[in-house]
């Protein structure tokens, strides 16, 4: 049983000694006087003994048991407790060549430390841990690291690795019974054969069930939204929308669906219905609220994709105009320059109009063709009209299978929406007179009220119609309108904590953030703030010659930062480590880099599957190859022989978002444990960019954006270090705001990167994420375009300012509502605590708060105290050349792995062909691998190089190497035969584990 999770020499490893890090040698190593108390000499033993016990001593808390062979422990660990029990370390060799010895030593360290044996009563215990993690978990090497985290602990001797494994076979197992005996309720005969008929062929969609419902639109079509409507109506047959599986845990309730949507029907038919039943209820359970979701956001999609093209008929309409007007305005001149004139006289001027100068014919032609007033919004309304028949081929049914809700400010929108629904049901056309219309904004009232005074009912209906949607999708938005059942559109009350848990949970979160309870002392910190930031300016500003300075009508001046020279001599390092790094090919990386991190173990079977064959790395590093540089999975069988479908099989089961992240991990670990990484930066500072790549086919993710694509394409959102590291990547609609984003990876960051400070362009910049930033206790550095053109608020009367500060007063020109966030401040905290506490994502809270109306007094209070942040960072920017450099550095480092990104993502002219967003985050998180990959084994070989030349008595000074990039391909080749043969590349490496490195003589 135990191989099935372990091979042979894994559970071999299992048993002996792992290799120590530094902090763990000085961590458990570390001998107390009591402990050389213990292994006194006094009670006879000799120095092999003493060592030997000591080794015992520190190595249980250490590992949770010791190794039978004490005389394998690492050399550093022997040598350091050698040292302070004053004894040779070689006399470990002699230790324990009696089994009894080495027994009697680990009872009596178990009881010194306090440590029991694993008896019948330990076992037990360990396994209602074992079943509670199962059913949380089913990893079973998971299960396995927490099972020997939980007997560490409980202070209780780690059993072999086998019983251990057997103890989480049995766990499992376990619970997979408890699944079944939870949801034995829902059961029932109907309901089973109803659960099995997803796994049958249904000739209305050409396909079983489960295949159509869990595929998803690849289009904002109405074909697709009444698709997902039917998808939506065929699940509450069902009744899923009503299931509660609250008696599982949700990560139980997750895994289950994710076997589900990732196994095929006969599959799943093959299971025993103590394991089919539970997966496709809580699939189907899910796929209720997935669906409902994605309804409401294809409608979104569909509305807002109609509104842009009759924005850009309007435009293309007022420039037909313009051009069409060019008569009028040559006839306008002509008036103009007889009427401005004042050599001619008054009795003159109609003569010279109408006559010789112009002409009475050319005056009634230009009357003739007089084009009619444009409306308050440029006709942009009526353009959308035009696409009226469009968007009722979808749209009735969207409002039929959808229930909304919304708060007092949404009350006349609700009543709208539910008449336009009646009117749909019915059939009837005629807009009932008590129809509100109060929720339709000024600049298309003219429409409606040109409409009632003709009497035309049928324009009346379509302009109130139109707004009415365009009304329910804006509040969706901003979360004034809300779906009862939805996750993503959900009552916004839902995302915070509530009151209960805040109350439990303020003090902690402001002690986490460093932000006062009180709301007058917290403005007092950010008044005192602003005023050191704008002293600073202030001085800068008198200097009056600086790239920051007023003009003559004191304007603010910023003059863009000169290019930053890079040293010499940090040109000339990094093209002589260029040439001293070996060559490879991008296969050997992955190869390599594995060896030393193990991070293809992080690949864990989606179902809980315990055997991993042989040949299960080598797929795993084709399906990483194939997505991260965009051959994809059919030439990557062609380039390295391995069959379609076992690469097919491994990407479906083994390579998810979850996955990859956690190798994703792995790397980045490994990466802040070389000796050059600290030298590029702290890991205190990151910063994040998007970066656009068209696409091949329809995509729900798609879009078009002429700037950046022929056609349509998508955006990837990167969180990068200043170390040049990668730890977050998502896939966003290229047109949609970045600044939504930034906060995502940074309060999800699962590194040990402490993120501090963050850069952005201008694109990551909101009031909303200035206020957010500070009251998260974090720092918000963008580099803005146009800074000097922004509001700077103040906090104070202007006269008192403006004294205060002569030449910075003026340039803050609005002040700061303060009693409005002085009034909100522990909603603001509350807030922040349920991005903090992961209640809620930080992108859907962001999106919501800067979409929301004027009404939302939270959101204007956030936005309030956003500004003043704004303000004061603005104010020490612009005061600090250095800063602003640490800033545009910081970026570029983003900017260069986009660049490596782009080299990597080479096939297929770089165009992303997966069509929905899972597949597209997958690929995305691959090339983010591979990208880290090939930084940590630049920086890795750069470390190298420049101990061998610091060997060789070459000074290297560190302040050079920060100007070298690790984000750098020159050594590594991308492209040619792919051949992954683990074995041949570990055996091309030298006996200290590494390439060796290239040098002068040897260099071509």
């Amino acid at each position: 049983m135990a191989t099935r999770v372990f091979a042979d020499e894994e559970l071999e490893a299992l048993r002996r000694f792992p290799e120590i890090g530094r902090e763990e040698l000085f961590r458990f190593f570390t001998l107390t006087p009591a402990d050389v108390a213990f292994v006194d000499p006094g009670r006879g033993r000799g120095p092999a003994d003493r060592l030997g016990l000591a080794v015992a001593l520190c190595s249980l808390p250490w590992l949770g048991f010791v190794p039978d062979k004490v005389v394998s422990a690492p050399r550093a660990a022997v040598v350091r407790l050698a040292e302070q029990l004053r004894v040779d370390p070689d006399e470990i060799r002699t230790y324990g060549r009696r089994a009894k010895t080495r027994t009697e030593h680990l009872r009596l360290v178990a009881r010194y430390l306090g440590w029991r044996p694993p008896t019948s009563l330990e076992l037990k215990e360990l396994d209602e841990f074992l079943l509670a993690r199962a059913l949380e978990h089913d990893s079973p090497l998971l299960l396995f690291r927490l099972a020997c985290e939980y007997l560490i602990s409980a202070r209780v001797i780690r059993p072999g690795p086998v019983t251990v494994v057997e103890r989480v076979a049995h766990a499992r197992e376990e619970a997979r019974r408890e699944t079944f005996d939870r949801l034995a309720h829902e059961f029932t005969e109907q309901r089973c054969a109803t659960l099995d008929g997803l796994l049958v062929t249904d000739p209305e969609v050409a396909a079983t069930r489960l295949q159509w419902l869990t595929t998803g639109p690849v289009e904002a079509s109405p074909a697709a939204v009444k698709a997902e409507v039917a998808k939506l109506e065929f699940l509450r047959g069902m009744d899923a929308h009503t299931l509660d599986l609250s008696m599982l845990p949700t990560e139980r309730r997750r895994f289950l669906a994710t076997v589900g949507r990732r196994s095929t029907a006969q599959a799943l038919a093959r299971r025993e219905p103590q394991r089919r039943y539970p997966i496709l209820l809580t699939l189907v359970a899910q796929s209720a609220t997935d669906v409902l979701d994605e309804v409401v956001q294809l409608f979104d999609q569909a509305v807002s994709a109609r509104e842009s093209k009759a924005a850009h008929k309007m435009r293309d309409a007022l420039a037909e105009r313009g051009r069409s007007g060019e008569d009028r305005q040559a006839l306008l001149d002509a008036v103009l320059a007889i009427l401005a004139d004042p050599a001619i006289e008054d009795e003159r001027v109609g003569g010279l109009i109408r006559g010789e100068k112009i002409g009475w014919e050319r005056l009634r032609a230009a009357h003739a063709t007089a084009p009619p007033r444009l409306p308050r919004d440029h006709g942009h309304l009526a353009a959308l009209d035009g696409s009226y028949g469009y968007l009722r081929q979808f749209t009735p049914q969207v409002l039929d299978a959808v229930r909304f809700a919304g708060g007092t400010a949404a009350t006349e929108l609700i009543a709208a929406v539910d008449i336009l629904r009646e009117l749909n049901g019915t059939g009837a056309r005629k807009v009932p007179d008590t129809a509100p219309s109060g929720f339709v904004p000024a600049r298309w009232r003219g429409y409606l009220d040109t409409a009632a005074k003709s009497g035309d009912a049928v324009a009346y209906r379509h302009y109130w119609e139109l707004c009415t949607l365009l009304a329910l999708r804006d509040g969706l938005r901003s979360g004034d309108v809300f779906v009862p059942g939805s996750r993503r559109y959900s009552d916004p009350a839902a995302y915070l904590l509530t009151p209960q848990k805040w109350t439990d949970q303020r003090a902690e979160f402001c002690r986490l953030v460093g932000k006062p309870a009180d709301a007058a002392a917290a403005l007092r910190e950010a008044e005192d703030e602003l005023d050191a930031a704008l002293s600073e300016l202030e001085q800068t500003l008198g200097d009056g010659d600086g790239p920051v300075r007023l003009d003559d009508e004191g304007d603010l001046v910023i003059s863009p930062l000169t290019a930053e020279d890079v040293p010499a001599e940090a040109t000339a390092l990094k093209a002589e480590l260029t040439e001293m790094l070996p060559f490879a090919p991008i296969v050997s990386l992955l190869i390599e880099l594995d060896k030393r991190t193990g991070y293809l173990d992080c690949f864990t079977h989606a179902g809980g599957k315990q055997a991993r064959s042989a040949e299960l790395k080598r797929n795993l590093i084709a399906v990483l190859l194939a997505h991260s540089t965009n051959l994809g999975l059919t030439r990557m069988a062609d380039a390295c022989g391995i069959s379609y479908d076992v690469l097919s099989w491994t990407a479906e089961w083994y390579v998810r978002e979850e996955t990859l992240r956690a190798a994703n991990l792995a790397i980045i670990g490994y990466h802040q444990t070389l000796p050059l990484t600290p030298i590029f930066g702290t890991g205190t500072l990151s910063s994040s960019d998007g970066q656009r790549f068209p696409t091949r086919g329809k995509s729900v993710t798609a879009r078009a954006l002429s700037r950046y694509f022929a056609h349509e394409g998508l955006s990837t959102y990167t969180h990068v270090t200043d170390q040049h590291t990668t730890y977050g990547t998502k896939i966003i609609v290229a047109t949609k705001r970045e600044a939504h984003y930034v906060l995502d990876e940074i309060l999800g960051n699962a590194t040990d990167i402490p993120i501090t400070e963050h850069a952005t362009d201008t694109h990551g910049v909101t009031l909303v994420n200035f206020g957010l930033f500070d009251l998260l206790g974090l720092q918000l550095s963008p580099r803005i375009r146009d800074l000097g053109k922004i509001t700077l608020y103040r906090t104070g009367p202007k006269s008192q300012v403006e004294s205060d500060f002569p030449l910075v007063g003026p340039l803050l020109t609005r002040r700061a509502n303060t009693d409005l966030v002085a009034g909100h401040w522990d909603d603001l905290l509350r807030l922040a605590g349920s991005l903090k506490f992961g209640h809620a994502s930080a992108s859907l809270l962001v999106g919501k708060l800067s979409a929301s109306s004027r009404q939302n007094t939270l959101a204007a209070a956030l936005k309030e105290y956003g500004a003043l942040r704004r303000t004061i960072y603005a104010a020490r920017y612009l005061s600090d050349p250095a800063y602003r450099r640490r800033i545009s550095r910081q970026l570029n480092k983003g900017e260069s792995l986009h660049a490596l990104k782009r080299d990597l993502l080479y096939a297929h002219e770089g165009a992303v062909r997966a069509r929905h967003l899972e597949q597209q985050t997958e690929q995305a998180w691959c090339l983010t691998l591979v990208t880290n990959t090939v930084v940590a084994w630049t920086t890795e070989y750069y470390g190298l190089a420049v101990a061998s030349m610091r060997t060789a008595g070459r000074r290297v000074d560190d302040e050079v190497l920060v100007h070298i990039s690790p984000a750098h391909s020159a050594n590594i080749n991308f492209f040619g035969s792919i051949d992954v043969d683990i074995e041949s590349e570990l055996a091309q490496l030298g006996p200290t584990g590494y390439r060796p490195l290239r040098v002068r003589d040897t260099l071509f």
